[in-house]
């Protein structure tokens, strides 16, 4: 959703806007499952970028520079809490500040709740697979039926004590946003 300032030009802001987000979406999403890190000169060249764009094309007034700065702070506060706690990395933190710079608060929170969402999700399905129990059902029911039951490559990360890489849920939500919105 962009801001009410941005007028007849609103497909092409909505065109650039969605553009940034996929290339930095993709960019962070690559580095987070190769390296389990989303580094520091994609974060900050976006969040420069975002600001330097909302400013200029909100005509130099300061309802460009707020709708960016407060999309920013959107999307760094919360998870900025999460990081204290452990449960995600200060990559993530930062791509969600650069992140809510371009695309502002409101679709910056629709964003992190669906990733948070999704996170739950994927982390409800390590627990069935990886928990003992999960495993001795799947051994069960392969012995009657063999074949039935395949092991899930992409969990070979979690068995390996690596942490699950955040971007495996915020990409998923990515388009869930882009979708409804």
């Amino acid at each position: 959703m962009l801001p009410a300032w941005v007028g007849g030009r609103r497909s092409m802001d909505t065109t650039i806007v969605l553009l940034a987000v996929a290339i930095q979406l993709m960019i962070a999403f690559i580095t987070d499952i190769r390296h389990q890190t989303i580094s520091n000169w994609l974060t900050g060249t976006s969040f420069a970028v975002g600001l330097l764009y909302h400013g200029l094309a909100g005509g130099m007034g300061a309802q460009g520079w707020l709708y960016s700065a407060a999309g920013a702070a959107a999307g760094f506060l919360p998870l900025l809490i999460l990081y204290a706690f452990g449960g995600i990395g200060a990559g993530d933190v930062k791509l969600f500040g650069a992140l809510g710079a371009w695309i502002g608060a409101v679709m910056i929170a629709q964003l992190m709740m669906y990733a948070i969402l999704y996170a739950g999700a994927f982390g409800v399905l390590l627990l069935l697979f990886n928990r003992a129990f999960a495993k001795r059902m799947a051994a069960l029911l392969s012995i009657a039926n063999p074949g039935a039951v395949r092991t899930f490559s992409w969990f070979d990360w979690a068995q390996s004590g690596k942490s699950f890489p955040f971007m495996l849920a915020v990409l998923p939500a990515a388009v869930t946003v882009w979708m409804i919105g």
